[in-house]
């Protein structure tokens, strides 16, 4: 390929958040938190309304945006430790004989950087750096994984590449500067095409101090809706970079949540159930616009079925590339829908709703069915235990209010079936899946530390 071809390959930006709600953004319904930028970006570009993560929590999410593939199937949705997230100091993290994002596109000439958030592993083996990004500038976890009564971690870290420059990091300032680095890295990197991934730290697990954080007051949802305003002060700085480096036209920009909000925190999964960390619709079912002008049709609503694992494949074949052919990759080419085609549907056979290794339930089409089980596991006490099988149709009932399963047999067997194959390829409580690849592990993990 040629430099000039290379040039018109297209960037790529993923704007991650952490936490934000289905039903927290403007072009979503919220009538309190203002978003201008993104609710532009949804009148440009492409808004999904059934654009779904792996999990409800940060680590098997994460997982999956970046390879493609269930969090399960990569061994990153139970932590070291029995937990669904990594933690400070672990032993496991993102295998390096994964490929990733970054991985693929830099093989074929992309420049790549990681601005955020990572946790995926904080020991060398596991940064961003060993996992095919030219660059990281971000924290190795959960800004709520400081030092505590009964927890000797570290100070919370702050990373340029591999090395830690602050500890404890400024968080009421993250945001800002994780918006600059990037435009910085835009910059640097406008002659040659680029992925850039930003796991942003907001709405986050905790809520910033007043003090120092220029955002403090603004909203009508206290400190929650100031992280969102935030957020979308953060993608119009990004867009505004785009249009004044004169790349709009070759750049596809993405903003997406890691999962729905949780509960207590002031966000908005409306009008879905449930809570972040859950496997109901408010979990996992989260807020996505696309924008890419003169690719992505402006004002276009897209009502099928797409996850973070269809970036791997997609971004790939767009870069003129291909996912990874030696390995089994979970997400799909969605090039057809993201373009308006009007005969493009979801590629989703089934779509599988884990908790931990525990699954939970299954959707195919418009259904979806919740399977009976005796050892439900979930992080809500009220929601644990025994339950029965649940089925709800996506299309009326997005707020899985009532349970269908007696009026719809025929549909309950067929979900159950492919449920048993999830079952038989990535496994289930007491199962591993035969299509299971081991995670990463260290002896001796040591903490991210300054120099």
């Amino acid at each position: 390929m040629s430099d000039a071809a290379a040039d018109q390959r297209p960037n790529f930006i993923v704007m991650f958040c952490d936490n934000l709600g289905y039903g927290d953004l403007g072009c979503y319904g919220h009538q309190v938190h203002r978003t201008p930028n993104v609710d532009r970006m949804a009148r440009d570009g492409m808004l999904f309304t059934d654009f779904y993560v792996t999990a409800g929590v940060c680590t098997p999410s994460r997982a999956s945006l970046l390879t493609g593939c269930y969090a399960q199937r990569v061994d990153m949705h139970v932590s070291d430790r029995g937990g669904a997230v990594l933690q400070p100091v672990a032993a496991k993290g993102l295998n390096p004989s994964e490929r990733t994002i970054a991985t693929v596109l830099g093989e074929v000439g992309y420049a790549t950087a990681c601005i955020g958030k990572w946790h995926l592993g904080d020991q060398p083996p596991f940064l961003p750096t060993r996992h095919g990004f030219d660059y990281y500038y971000g924290i190795p976890y959960s800004e709520d994984m400081t030092p505590r009564p009964n927890q000797n971690w570290p100070d919370l870290p702050l990373m340029r590449g591999e090395e830690v420059i602050e500890a404890p990091v400024d968080m009421p300032s993250i945001t800002e500067r994780y918006t600059n680095e990037a435009i910085d890295f835009m910059e640097r990197s406008a002659d040659r095409p680029f992925f850039l991934y930003m796991p942003q730290a907001l709405p986050g697990s905790v809520r910033w101090p007043e003090p120092g954080w220029r955002f403090s007051g603004r909203s009508g949802n206290w400190a929650y809706g100031d992280s969102v305003e935030e957020l979308d002060w953060s993608a119009g700085e990004i867009i505004r970079a785009v249009q004044r480096l004169g790349i709009e036209g070759r750049t596809l920009v993405v903003f997406v949540s890691d999962n729905g909000s949780p509960r207590g925190h002031g966000g908005s999964n409306a009008p879905l159930r449930g809570w972040g960390y859950s496997t109901w619709e408010g979990g996992m079912r989260v807020p996505c616009v696309m924008r890419w002008p003169g690719q992505i049709p402006g004002g276009a609503r897209c009502e099928e079925l797409c996850t973070t694992m269809d970036f791997m494949p997609t971004f790939a074949q767009l870069a003129g590339s291909h996912a990874p052919q030696d390995r089994v990759i979970d997400g799909h080419d969605i090039r057809p829908i993201i373009s308006g085609d009007e005969n493009a549907h979801s590629p989703y056979e089934a779509f599988y709703y884990y908790h931990m290794d525990q699954l939970h339930a299954v959707r195919s089409g418009r259904w979806k069915l919740f399977l009976p089980r005796e050892d439900r596991k979930t992080f809500h006490r009220d929601e644990s235990g025994p339950t029965e099988a649940m089925l709800f149709d996506m299309q009326t009932d997005p707020g899985e209010t009532n349970n269908v399963a007696a009026q719809h047999p025929a549909e309950v067997e067929r979900l159950t079936e492919l449920a048993e194959r999830a079952r038989e390829e990535l496994g289930d409580t007491g199962i591993r899946g035969k299509g299971v690849r081991p995670a990463g592990m260290v002896e001796n993990p040591t903490p991210r530390v300054p120099e």
